[in-house]
Formats: C-alpha cells, structure tokens, sequence
C-alpha cells in the first residue's frame, strides 16, 4: 500500500514536472507579429531624381560697342521693354565730333573734286587746241604731248577724287553708326532681368563687350537645365514627362517634359553629367529665373496596374531575401521572377509572382496568384509573450 502511494506521488511530481517544463517553453517561445500591405491597383512610375536651374528659355545679352560714360538710363529691374525702345543712353559729344570730323573731311573730298574736274575741262580744251594747231604746223610735237600727258593726269585726278569721296562717306558712315550705337536698345520685346550699370559709370569696350542688361524674351516660358549623370542618361529621350518642385513653393508640383537630351558631357571631378532642358508653362508667373529645381524625369509608367510592396519581395520568413543582383535593379522595365508572401488564414504562404516596372517603392505585378487586397508580408517582429513573466512554476507543500 505504501508502495502503491508513493509510486503515484512519484508519477504526479513526474507529470507536473513535465507540464511545467512544457508550460515554461510555450511561454517563452517567441510570439511573431507581421507587417502587411495591401496589394493594389495603382500607377507604378520609374523616375531619374536629378536637380537643375530655371532660366527663361531665350535671355538675350546687351552690350555695348562703344565706350563712354552713362548719362542715361531708362530701363531697370523687371522693366517691360520692346523692341527698339531706348534703355541707356552713353555721352554722345565725343562721337557727335567725329561725326562732324567726317563730315567736313567729306566737303572737302567733294570740294577737291569740283577744283578737278574744272582743271579737267582746262587740260582737255588745251591738248584739243593744240592737236589742231599741230596739224597746222604751228606748235610742236613735245608741246601737244605735254598737253595730253595733263590731260590724261586731270582725268586721274578726277576718279583719285571719287574713291577720295567714297572714303570719306564711308568714314562719315562710321562715326554715324558709333553715334547710334551710345543709344543702348532692346534688341527684342521681353523684360529686364538683370541691370549692371548705373548713372555715371563709364563702361568701356576695348578688349570684352560689357554686360549692360539681360532681357529675357518671354517669361511665361521657362526652361530648367539639370544636370543627369551618366548612368541615367541611357534611358532619358525627348518627350519624356518630369515633375519638379522649386524651395518657394515646395507644395506647388510644376509639370513639364523634356525637350532636349544635349550631347555635350559636362565633367566636374571626374563626374560626367549632361545636361537635359525640360520645358514648362509659366503662365502664373510664379517660377522666376535662377530657382533650384528638385526634378523627377518619368522614363517608364504603367497605370492601373496591380502592384505589391517592394518590402513584400525582399521579405522571408526568418529573415529578409536576399538583395537583387544589379544587373536584376538595372532591369527595371524587363519582368523578374520573384515571390512574395500572402497571408492567409493567419499563416504567410509563398507565392510565386512575376514582376515588371519597379520605381524603387512598387514593383508591378505581371503574373501569379495573387489580387488586389491580398495582404503581402513586409516583415516580422518577434517578442517574447508578455506571459512569460508570470510562467515560471510555483511549488507548494509542507
């Protein structure tokens, strides 16, 4: 009997100490919580992020051909001007005398060849005269060819005169174009962006043209000139669509395209970019010339598309998958084999999905089984269960 007691004590220690053991790991196994995300229909977009400059898409550069002091000015800052209209004005006394200079240099070649040709009419009365009174045997030879050889000499005067003349106009015509050039005019109808003069100032253009106004043609037009390295400019062309964002509004998307991809590599310590020129509307007038750009060029989009998570493809249980290779991330547009994981009924179970465009946040979904609202795995956290504090088993007795 006392045998019998004492075996079922024993089996009771045993099998309590057997639930406690197992009671103590459940309890201090890890419990495992998912991240999900949706699947959806949506707009996957591939994107090159660069950054540029906006500039009115003509700015068209006044300078000056001659030198002298401003005494003048009649355009500022923002001023609308047009064409022709008169914007600075240099002292014109300097050139107002050359012009006078000219001017009587030119009486006088005219003068000249009025004495001339009066001289020609003389010496070609006196070798005619002469010619018949050497018929007639009244003067000599050496006297009628000293008469024809003046003749012949008055009548080079004369054309000596007219390219004098013409000298003359040409020079006057000279100093009448740098007397209109001390009258600074726009060239083209636009507004004043810049001003590098004031009253006063003497600006000379001996050796570089100075810079007196920058006059961009059409502020509703702009451009942004941004600089796309080398590695993104493969899959840049003309047409393609960019949104970009200025500091002033940075709430306030501007939408454009490109409207040239140029050829000419721009190096900066080894760097290589090239620039691209996107074209947008200002017809608000808000972007104003020199404001810093934060651009995205779309190079690739689908719309309407279902689409997973990227984390949903990088995930696996234990742990995340391994990184694609570089060659799979440059292949953005070409489709991939992958998987993902879906949870159902509580448990995440491997599906096998075939994905296209991926603009670093989407990846498209091309084939498999899986549709939209399926939760996909993203990730895991696992913790130890807030039970376990209170697991650890208690023994009573006497």
């Amino acid at each position: 009997m006392k045998r019998s007691t004492a075996a079922l004590a024993a089996t009771a220690v045993l099998a309590l100490a057997a639930g406690a053991a197992y009671f103590w790991s459940v309890a201090r196994s890890p419990a495992v919580r998912y991240s999900t995300a949706p699947a959806g229909v949506g707009a996957v977009e591939r994107a090159v992020s660069t950054s540029g400059t906006v500039n009115p898409v003509l700015t068209i550069i006044v300078g000056t051909y001659v030198s002298g002091v401003i005494v003048g000015l009649y355009c500022d800052y923002n001023t609308k001007v047009k064409e022709g209209q008169l914007c600075a004005q240099i002292d014109p006394r300097p050139y107002e005398t050359a012009v006078d200079q000219a001017k009587a240099e030119l009486a006088t070649a005219k003068a000249q060849l009025s004495k001339d040709r009066a001289n020609l009419a003389y010496q070609q009365a006196l070798y005619e005269r002469n010619v018949g009174l050497l018929k007639r045997g009244i003067v000599s030879q050496e006297t009628t060819d000293h008469a024809q050889s003046a003749y012949e000499q008055a009548k080079s005067q004369m054309e000596l005169d007219q390219a004098t003349i013409e000298q003359r106009s040409a020079a006057l015509k000279a100093a009448q174009v740098n007397l209109e050039y001390t009258h600074i005019r726009s060239p083209v109808n636009g507004t004043v962006v810049s001003r590098n003069i004031t009253i006063g100032q003497t600006v000379a253009a001996s050796f570089q043209t100075p810079t007196l106004f920058l006059i961009a043609t059409d502020l509703t037009k702009m451009q942004v000139d941004s600089n796309v390295s080398e590695s993104d400019i493969g899959e840049l062309k003309e047409g393609n669509r960019a949104i970009f964002t200025v500091e002033a509004f940075p709430g306030h998307p501007f939408e454009g395209k490109v409207l040239q991809v140029r050829q000419a590599p721009q190096s900066v310590q080894n760097v290589v970019t090239y620039d691209v020129v996107i074209g947008v509307d200002n017809d608000q007038m808000l972007l104003k010339p020199g404001m810093t750009a934060t651009t995205r060029i779309i190079v690739a989009a689908r719309d309407s598309v279902l689409r997973v998570p990227d984390q949903a493809l990088r995930y696996s249980p234990g742990g995340p998958a391994p990184a694609p290779s570089a060659a799979a991330s440059a292949s953005a547009r070409r489709p991939v084999a992958s998987q993902v994981w879906v949870l159902r009924d509580g448990t995440p179970r491997a599906v096998p999905v075939k994905v296209g465009l991926d603009d670093d946040s989407y990846s498209e979904v091309l084939e498999g089984d899986l549709h939209a609202g399926d939760l996909v795995v993203t990730g895991e956290q696992r913790s130890p269960s807030a039970s376990s504090v209170s697991a650890v088993p208690r023994f009573f007795g006497r």
